[in-house]
């Protein structure tokens, strides 16, 4: 059951309200062609790496040309659709229906499904034809980059990775989100989605499917440590101690790459602090939290993992497949990671690679507590819809993007590929229920989780930390927060490379 009181995340970030006024999640992106901007020196643009930093609020800034957004009427229906670009399906002779292309991220097919559904139900106002982008997220962020900073007219929807919103939002790459759009797709939202489908408190993306990390655990093995985290959080400190007195592993992910900057950002977050204290600034004004109070038990917690080896030894290497392998292995414990791991388990079980005994014993709670008695900050993770800049079609592809997300399509969504919903009320749909009996967990996490940094500059964050914590074993609290900070501060002020 969900719990009636918890803090949302967003209380640490705004005070005693839980959500930000709506009209000032949806104020338009301000757009100016003074400043150029910064997009990251990951993508390996040299006019970016030269170009100067946004300062604080000027999201739009530098935008080589205005972007012209307007209402288009029905009437476009009787206008000839110019050719959208390379990998775009030609309309036939004589089909004036705007083509919308929306590149996704790889899924079960379910993206391409909801695009024929929302098709049919436009009833010729559009067609929404799918363009599937490489399946690492990186990879989709430059691609997507590179082609809208060249202005590319041919891409309407985006499937987005949240940490990677603001930095498209910033360069002014987004059309602005209308406000009865906004108002619509804000309805019954969990917390940490809205968190991670905005920027500087304005919503610039659509919320669509919103990914959490749970606590996964052997029920046995918390019974013999005398815990019931189904019944009370747990700690950080008590899942450690109990897989090392009874010599077994925790499933977490120690891998040189983002699922590594997942775990220590939730760490940092659920003790209470902020790995980028200001996400606004400019890269030579960014503030980092490492050193804090906060900071510091992040590093704690991982390094005794890692020096312990209480993450097994294949830590350094270790994503979530992994974790899960490790965690239906003799030696697994409790584990942290993304819903898929049910599925996934219960896949096991049907094809005879695992006993039916095994999913018995499993168990779920909400991610563990940093600080006894503080509720956990779980990683948030999904994906957001966003809309081209410089799209012809807008006001279509926002329609479309609101027909992709109603409730019902995401309960759908999450049954055939088991991509939790952004939408709350979608968790007490029936089918929903009966297939991810944690359903109600899983919402309560997405009301607490909080965002990885919300920074133009995300891509040099990232990649920083996972430069200077790794491996886990070599974390030490006295010493890797500020070799860390040094390093990033470094990097961000183009004195370092990654």
């Amino acid at each position: 059951m969900r719990p009636s009181s918890h803090r949302p995340p967003g209380a640490r970030d705004r005070g005693p309200g839980t959500r930000p006024a709506a009209g000032r999640r949806r104020r338009a992106i301000r757009r100016s062609g003074g400043r150029p901007l910064r997009l990251g020196v990951a993508l390996g643009v040299e006019a970016w790496r030269r170009r100067g930093s946004p300062g604080r609020g000027a999201r739009g800034a530098g935008l080589r040309r205005a972007v012209r957004v307007r209402r288009r009427s029905r009437a476009i229906a009787g206008v000839s659709v110019l050719a959208l670009g390379a990998g775009l399906a030609a309309c036939a002779p004589g089909d004036s229906t705007p083509v919308l292309t929306w590149y996704t991220n790889p899924d079960a097919g379910g993206q391409a499904k909801l695009a024929q559904q929302c098709t049919e139900e436009a009833d010729g106002a559009y067609r929404i034809e799918v363009s599937v982008l490489p399946r690492d997220a990186s990879s989709q962020r430059e691609q997507l980059a590179r082609r809208l900073a060249a202005s590319d007219s041919s891409i309407d929807l985006m499937s987005l990775d949240p940490p990677f919103i603001p930095e498209l939002a910033n360069a002014g790459f987004l059309a602005p989100v209308p406000d009865d759009i906004a108002e619509q797709v804000s309805q019954d939202v969990a917390e940490g989605a809205l968190q991670g489908a905005s920027w500087g408190d304005e919503l610039v993306t659509v919320p669509f499917w919103a990914n959490t990390q749970l606590l996964w655990y052997k029920k046995s093995v918390a019974e013999a440590a005398g815990l019931d985290p189904a019944a009370a959080p747990v700690t950080w400190d008590q899942v450690m101690d109990a897989a090392r007195d009874q010599d077994k592993t925790l499933g977490v992910q120690g891998i040189k790459a983002e699922a590594y900057t997942v775990w220590i950002n939730a760490l940092v977050e659920s003790a209470g602090g902020h790995i980028v204290e200001n996400p606004e600034a400019s890269a030579e004004d960014v503030e980092l939290g490492l050193e804090s109070d906060a900071g510091k038990e992040a590093a704690r917690i991982i390094g005794e993992i890692g020096s312990d080896r209480l993450g097994g030894a294949g830590l350094p290497t270790q994503d979530e497949n992994a974790s899960l392998t490790q965690f239906q292995g003799d030696s697994g414990s409790f584990m942290v990671n993304w819903p898929f791991v049910w599925p996934a388990m219960q896949a096991s079980v049907e094809d005879g690679a695992l006993d039916q005994s095994f999913l018995d014993d499993v168990g779920w709670a909400v991610y563990p507590q940093v600080t006894e008695g503080t509720d956990a900050a779980p990683p948030y993770g999904g994906i957001n819809l966003g809309v081209g800049a410089f799209s012809e079609h807008v006001d279509e592809a926002y329609e479309a993007a609101a027909c992709i997300v109603k409730p019902e399509n995401q309960a759908a969504y999450f049954v055939s590929d088991g991509n939790p919903p952004s939408s709350t009320v979608a968790y007490d749909d029936p089918t929903v229920q009966e297939t991810f009996p944690m359903a109600d967990v899983i919402r309560q996490s997405l009301e607490q989780a909080a965002p990885r940094p919300q920074t133009p500059y995300y891509n040099e964050v990232s990649q920083g930390l996972q430069e200077t914590w790794h491996p886990a074993a070599s974390v030490d609290p006295d010493r890797t927060p500020q070799e860390s900070t040094d390093f990033i501060t470094a990097v961000l002020r183009g004195e370092r490379l990654l």
